[in-house]
C-alpha cells in the first residue's frame, strides 16, 4: 500500500492566502501618510502651529475667493442704511446658480470703465428691459409704470433724485442708485458715458447680505418691498436708452 502524500488539486474557489496584518499596526501606507505632517513641520518655523496657522489661512482664502468677502463702506452714498467705515458681508454666490439681481438688491460690483478703477456698492434700481423714469407727478422714481415708494431706506430728507431721467436699461445691465440720493454718484452721473450708466451684470461680484462691523450695527440686509409691485418689462418698452424728463 502506497502510503506516500498524494498531492491534491487547490481549490480554486478561494483566492490564494496573502500575508495578513493581524497585528494591528500601520500598514506602510498608513505609516507613509502619518509620517507627512511631521516631515512638514520640519521645515516650517513654529512647527505644527505655524501649519496649522497655513491651513486656516488658506481655508480663509478661498472662502474669500469664491463664497463671501467683506467689503468696507468708502463713503455715506448709502446712508441711512449703511454708513461710511460699516463692513458688510458680500454674498458672492447669490447669483451663481440663479437669477441675476432683483430690484431692491444692495450689490457690490467693479465699476472700472464704468464709474471709476474701484469696487462700488448700490442698490439695483432697474434690470434688463425695465423702463425707469424719474420722476413722477409725485416726486417718485417709476418702473415699468408703477411708482417706487422708497421712503423706507431713502435718506430722510431726500429726493428720489434733482436729476431727471428717462431710460431703458438694456439686457445684462442694471441700473443702480445710492440711497443717500444728494451725496451718491451713481447711474445718474453716467447717462452720457459709454454703457450710459448702466453696469453689466458679469461685473457684480456679490450681493450684500448683512452688517458685519461694528458689532453694535449687525444686521442682516433685507430686500424691500417697495419693488415687489414692479411688474415685469414689457418688450414694448424696449427702446435705446437715453437722456430723460421730469
Amino acid at each position: 500500500m502506497d502510503t506516500e502524500a498524494q498531492p491534491t488539486e487547490r481549490d480554486r474557489s478561494f483566492p490564494p492566502a496573502g500575508p495578513e496584518n493581524s497585528s494591528g499596526m500601520p500598514g506602510p501606507e498608513e505609516r507613509s501618510r502619518s509620517a507627512l505632517v511631521p516631515r512638514i513641520t520640519q521645515w516650517l518655523p513654529g512647527g505644527r502651529i505655524t501649519l496649522t496657522l497655513l491651513l486656516c489661512l488658506l481655508f480663509l482664502l478661498a472662502v474669500n475667493t469664491f463664497v463671501a468677502r467683506p467689503f468696507e463702506i468708502p463713503s455715506g452714498s448709502m446712508e441711512r442704511g449703511l454708513r461710511d467705515g460699516d463692513r458688510v458681508l458680500v454674498n458672492k454666490l447669490a447669483y451663481r446658480f440663479g437669477d441675476g439681481p432683483d430690484r431692491g438688491d444692495v450689490i457690490v460690483f467693479d465699476g472700472t470703465g464704468y464709474f471709476g478703477e474701484a469696487d462700488y456698492i448700490k442698490r439695483v434700481v432697474g434690470v434688463g428691459g425695465d423702463h425707469v423714469v424719474c420722476c413722477d407727478r409725485e416726486g417718485m422714481i417709476r418702473v415699468n409704470g408703477r411708482s417706487v415708494d422708497e421712503s423706507g431706506f431713502l435718506f430722510p430728507g431726500d429726493r428720489p433724485s434733482t436729476v431727471p431721467f428717462d431710460v431703458v436699461v438694456p439686457d445684462g445691465r442694471l441700473f443702480v442708485l445710492g440711497d443717500h440720493r444728494s451725496n451718491s454718484s451713481d447711474s445718474r452721473d453716467h447717462l452720457g458715458s459709454p454703457g450710459g450708466g448702466m453696469i453689466p451684470v458679469a461685473g457684480v461680484i456679490g450681493r450684500a447680505d448683512g452688517i458685519v462691523w461694528p458689532p453694535d450695527r449687525a444686521t442682516r440686509l433685507h430686500r424691500p418691498g417697495a419693488y415687489a409691485r414692479v411688474p415685469a418689462a414689457e418688450a414694448s418698452a424696449a427702446r435705446p436708452a437715453g437722456g430723460g424728463h421730469g
